[in-house]
Formats: structure tokens, C-alpha cells, sequence
């Protein structure tokens, strides 16, 4: 069964923001593109994610996804694949900042300086983006999905 025959439309706002348009005419703003098989098989499945995370529409390939769609869906990819995600927070050195952290992260473990609880930023639902003090990005898709070490750490900054 293929859902992409379903009418929608896919585009960015005045702020930058993905908004995917379903057959019916609603606007849900804010979406994000997810590989199902990010390092297997980048190619194949993309399912386009609600802030909340709930699939929208489903793609079996990126060769169903109508050409200015993929770039939309490509670009936005590009701009999270780029950010290390932090898997789990194995140590802070104080619960002050600015702070050292010891992390795992999908690229290995790192260490970074975090300057203030401000560089710890909510961007939807339970994802979070933390700055390091050289302007790394570093996201946390789910922080209701870390282990319990990892959220008594967080907790202590936010």
C-alpha cells in the first residue's frame, strides 16, 4: 500500500519553517523530514513528522517525492544530520555554568562547555538543542527518551 498518491503540498513559511498542507487544506507548521533507515538505506522511506511527532505522510522513497518537495525535505535533512545528536549525558563537572559535559553522541563521545542554561534550547515537543560555548549545535531528539542518568543531569539546568 503506497500513501503518496494523496494530494498535499509541502513549503516553507516567512520564518523558515517547514509547513506541510494535507488533502484536507490543514496547515501544520513546523514539520520535519525523518529517514526511516537514516544509515542503511538514506534513499528509502521518509516520513514527514508533526511537532508532536505523529506521521503526516509517509514516502517509500525519495523517487516518490515530487522534486521541490525533496529539495524542501533534502535542505531540512542536511541542516539536522549535520548536528550531532547526544545520546546520553554520562557527566557534568558542576551544576553550575558554565559547566563541562561528558557525552555519547551518535558520532562517538565529546566533551562540551556549556555556557549558560540559555544554550539550552526546547525546539518542539521534547527535542532540545544545546549550544556549546564555540557555537556547536548538539540536538537531543527525545529527552524523554534518555536514560535516567542522562534526564537527573539535564533536569538540573532547565
Amino acid at each position: 500500500m503506497s500513501h503518496h498518491q494523496q494530494s498535499h503540498t509541502l513549503e516553507r513559511d516567512a520564518l523558515g519553517r517547514l509547513v506541510f498542507i494535507d488533502a484536507a487544506g490543514t496547515r501544520h507548521t513546523g514539520v520535519y523530514p525523518v529517514r526511516a533507515f537514516p544509515i542503511t538505506a538514506p534513499g528509502a522511506g521518509i516520513s514527514i513528522m508533526d511537532q508532536s511527532g505523529k506521521e503526516l505522510c509517509w514516502f517509500d522513497g525519495i523517487t516518490t517525492i515530487p522534486e521541490l518537495e525533496l529539495a524542501l525535505i533534502e535542505e531540512e535533512l542536511a541542516a539536522r544530520e549535520f548536528m550531532p545528536v547526544i545520546e546520553k549525558i554520562t557527566k557534568v563537572s558542576t551544576f553550575a555554568t558554565p559547566s563541562i559535559w561528558d557525552l555519547e553522541t551518535d558520532r562517538g563521545p565529546t566533551r562540551i562547555r556549556l555556557k549558560g542554561e540559555e544554550d539550552i534550547r526546547r525546539i518542539a515537543g521534547n527535542t532540545l538543542l544545546i549550544a556549546d560555548s564555540n557555537g556547536l549545535q548538539f540536538l537531543i531528539k527525545d529527552s524523554t527518551q534518555l536514560d535516567k542518568l542522562s534526564k537527573k543531569l539535564l533536569d538540573r539546568f532547565r
